[in-house]
């Protein structure tokens, strides 16, 4: 089988992680094995961080213990995937009441081989989305009304079962575009004319970061791709190590200064120089178990996150690390399984796993303050079949990375819902409904928070 096969198999495997409301998944369980890592690695080998016998649970040091959270702000704009180049916004002060305001369809939603997976951007008054078939539209904050629309797909490769996916950035005045139809363009926010339009060898399901004049996303093949931001010329590039299977959705770089943090489907995660794409230290946040082959997709999927001097990263494979940005060492780590983004807040960093449980960790040190699983209670009955004999395990749904808001965790969900959680206890306050599925985490603009649904809707809470 061609690594372009295995791919695209994986893809098609993991699809629920990202849009579908069913999966060919059985549980992943990475906690449950006896037996430890090696103590030496061979070449081509991994050793995991997270030691084997490892539990995951509240520290007993911490019960009833009180933590800082930052003071709400407003945020001006919403110009990249994570709100800031370094994939941060700790606490926003927006929707105080949290009531649906509008809702707008913005295109085409997920469908078979075809996905809503780019973050929206907000700027200037404007939001910015992009629908299943590489659609971009740009919408009136206020109102939702569609200002304009822009086609991204050249046209010559409708049967490429890879092109999906993408994102959005904003900086300056000018939407920066990737795709899973192997380009990276420039689009004139107020108009929607396309400014610039670059070619890639292989297709881009993650949202680019803009900072420094350089547009940087990460292809399917495990390369950091950089392009100059005015003209589109290419620059300078990082191959990480090749892998044959990811997830669906793809992460984007976080920068602060001039230092880039990068995370590879190989679940590499790479610092490098800003300037030239001289590495700086390399991460590998894996962890091996002999019962879930799942463990064996080391992938990043969530963007790596930059708060006070610290890289937070969460993978597939069952590491959530906690990094020195400027040494690379490993601070402290934990056996989650996640394929969102952590959120630095504080004296806490909030993480949501892929079996939808909602983690607060001390950022210091990794001890876990409180956990609470959004999916209590489900129950993962089988599929189709007959006399219980065959069909396909539904496993549990899916839950975007957090956002804080007054005090408040939002977390939007698979099953149509977006959870309200009392930042300091975990306790579920209020689930408010969508209308659909929605997998990506929400956005703030103003006094207003943005959620987009599988089924490409656009809402805006006030």
């Amino acid at each position: 089988m061609t690594s372009r096969r295995k791919i695209l198999l994986a893809a098609c495997m993991i699809a629920a992680l990202g849009a579908s409301g069913c999966s060919t998944l059985g549980r992943l369980n990475p906690f449950d094995r006896s037996d430890g890592p090696a103590e030496t690695a061979g070449e081509g080998e991994r050793i995991s961080i997270v030691p084997a016998d490892q539990r995951l649970e509240p520290a007993d040091a911490l019960k009833g213990v009180d933590f800082s959270l930052p003071t709400p702000q407003t945020v001006a704009a919403w110009p990249l995937p994570g709100g800031s180049p370094e994939q941060s916004v700790d606490h926003v002060d927006a929707a105080p009441n949290l009531s649906i305001a509008w809702k707008r369809s913005f295109g085409e939603g997920s469908q078979r081989g075809r996905y809503v997976t780019a973050p929206p951007v907000a700027a200037d008054g404007k939001v910015f989305v992009m629908d299943a078939e590489g659609r971009v539209s740009a919408h009136d904050a206020r109102t939702g009304a569609q200002i304009w629309r822009t086609g991204t797909n050249p046209g010559d490769n409708k049967r490429d079962k890879l092109a999906f996916g993408g994102g959005l950035a904003y900086a300056e005045g000018k939407l920066y575009v990737s795709s899973g139809w192997r380009q990276v363009l420039q689009i004139d926010a107020n108009t929607g004319a396309i400014g610039w339009r670059t070619r890639t060898s292989e297709s881009v399901h993650g949202a680019p970061t803009v900072a420094g004049g350089r547009v940087m996303v990460v292809s399917l093949d495990n390369t950091l791709l950089t392009f100059d931001a005015a003209t589109g010329q290419p620059g300078w590039t990082y191959q990480a190590l090749a892998e044959s299977a990811r997830i669906l959705g793809a992460s984007s770089p976080a920068v602060s200064g001039d230092t880039v943090v990068a995370a590879f489907g190989s679940g590499e995660l790479v610092a490098l120089r800003a300037a030239n794409g001289n590495d700086l230290w390399n991460e590998a946040l894996s962890r091996a178990s002999r019962t879930s082959a799942l463990s064996e997709i080391r992938d990043i999927p969530g963007r790596p996150v930059i708060y006070q001097g610290d890289v937070f990263a969460v993978s597939h494979s069952g590491v959530f690390a906690s990094i020195d940005l400027r040494t690379g060492q490993a601070l402290w780590s934990l056996p989650v399984v996640g394929i969102t983004s952590p959120l630095p807040a504080g004296d806490v960093v909030y993480v949501v796993s892929k079996t939808g449980e909602v983690i607060c960790a001390s950022r210091e040190t990794g001890q876990i303050y409180w956990i609470r699983d959004l999916n209590e209670g489900f129950k993962g009955k089988k599929k189709g079949g007959f006399l219980g004999i065959g069909g396909q395990r539904v496993t549990k749904p899916i839950w975007s990375g957090p956002m804080l808001t007054n005090n408040k965790l939002i977390v939007a969900g698979q099953t149509g819902d977006l959870a309200v959680l009392n930042a300091k206890t975990g306790e579920v306050e209020r689930r408010i409904s969508l209308g659909g599925p929605a997998m990506i985490a929400p956005i703030a603009m103003g006094d207003t928070i943005y959620v987009i649904t599988d089924e490409a809707t656009l809402v805006a809470l006030r």
